[in-house]
């Protein structure tokens, strides 16, 4: 390993610097969340039952029914395979301090969410990008990543779907990843938060896990559930390997809350979990709709591949200011926030996320088109 410096979080920097406060909040990256009253009437919680729970320590690993339902979701999972943990960001800092070892490099592609590279960097490991290409709907290169990958690297990191792009990985991206894991013997580690958040098919994306030996699925309730506040999330790995994280989990968190793991075993029951997910897709649809209409009232300014799942859009604009500019603006000048794309590695973009109320989502993109009125003069 090598001393390479602290690197910030980029983009919960920006959000935790900014978020609090302001009126059009569209920097999130999942569903409007649901309310306390929205989930206990969704899901038939008796309160008295969930109230009477004692406010101790729960299972450390997660508690058995709650990893039952999530080893549901994995084709021939076990509990055994299931570690619970305070939210997928807590899944992928155990991911980075018990996999890499001295000398070892860490693949992602760009853009992404960062977290997993960021601590692999924090903790001094070598990390390579691999940029996705945006003319072809956000592709992997996959001669890019064929090229990235030698016999150090030791993980190759996706978010599929894609944040903040809501691109999901091809057949032949899939493929081609699985087999540069296979040929160095690397991790595939898949960031899945947006599987069930798809806007043209009810299907969810498929998982990695089972796609070859060495996998590890990160998932939560943040994302296609609508429940960040929960601050619960997992991982799905070989035993042996789950054993691991858990002694790391011991150390950073010791566990999840217990009031968190009962509602998120009542949430994934497969009929409230169905509840949950068409939620979901009908705010992202909607909301995408509304999104495209509003870019279209500038004609060459806007253009925006379409995601195929999440709540995000990552927007590419033409106009004579770069993203970090433009956010600063908006939020400024109309009480509106955004992601820059600079936060992602990517200029003269935004991250934009639409799953939210629909008055609430027209008039904060009117107060967008009203800033772009004035830059274009």
């Amino acid at each position: 390993m090598t001393a390479l410096g602290f690197q910030p979080f980029a983009v919960e920097q920006y959000l935790s610097e900014t978020e609090h406060g302001v009126r059009f909040n569209f920097s999130e990256s999942g569903v409007h969340p649901m309310s306390y009253a929205e989930l206990f009437t969704l899901c038939d919680i008796d309160k008295e039952e969930l109230f009477a729970t004692l406010v101790d320590y729960p299972q450390v690993n997660g508690r058995e029914i709650l990893r039952g339902h999530i080893a549901a979701l994995y084709p021939n999972a076990t509990p055994e395979n299931v570690l619970v943990t305070v939210g997928a960001t807590e899944a992928n800092t155990l991911v980075a301090a018990t996999l890499l070892e001295p000398g070892d490099n860490v693949i992602r592609f760009r853009p992404t969410y960062e977290q997993l590279a960021g601590n692999a960097h924090n903790l001094g490991f070598e990390v390579r990008s691999v940029d996705l290409v945006e003319d072809q709907g956000w592709a992997v290169d996959q001669s890019a990543l064929n090229d990235a990958v030698d016999d150090r690297t030791r993980v190759i990191h996706t978010v599929n779907p894609n944040n903040p792009t809501g691109t999901i990985l091809s057949f032949a991206d899939r493929q081609t990843i699985v087999q540069a894991a296979e040929r160095v013997g690397a991790w595939i580690v898949a960031d899945e938060v947006y599987a069930g958040t798809e806007r043209d098919t009810d299907e969810a994306t498929a998982s990695f896990w089972g796609s070859c030996e060495r996998v590890i699925a990160i998932n939560s309730m943040s994302k296609a559930y609508g429940l960040p506040g929960l601050r619960l999330g997992w991982l799905v790995a070989p035993e042996a390997m789950v054993q691991a994280f858990w002694r790391r989990h011991e150390y950073a968190s010791i566990a999840a809350t217990m009031m968190s793991m009962h509602l998120a075993e009542h949430a994934l029951e497969p009929a409230h979990r169905n509840k949950l997910t068409e939620r979901a897709r009908r705010l992202i649809r909607r909301g995408f709709r509304t999104l495209e209409e509003a870019l279209a009232r500038h004609e060459g300014v806007f253009s925006v591949v379409p995601p195929q799942a999440s709540a995000m859009s990552f927007v590419k604009f033409a106009l004579p200011v770069d993203s970090d500019t433009f956010a600063k603006r908006l939020l400024m000048e109309e009480d509106v926030l955004v992601i820059p794309g600079s936060r992602f590695g990517v200029e003269d973009h935004f991250r934009f996320s639409s799953a939210l109320p629909e008055d609430h989502l027209r008039e904060g993109l009117e107060r967008l088109n009203r800033l772009v009125d004035r830059i274009l003069g």
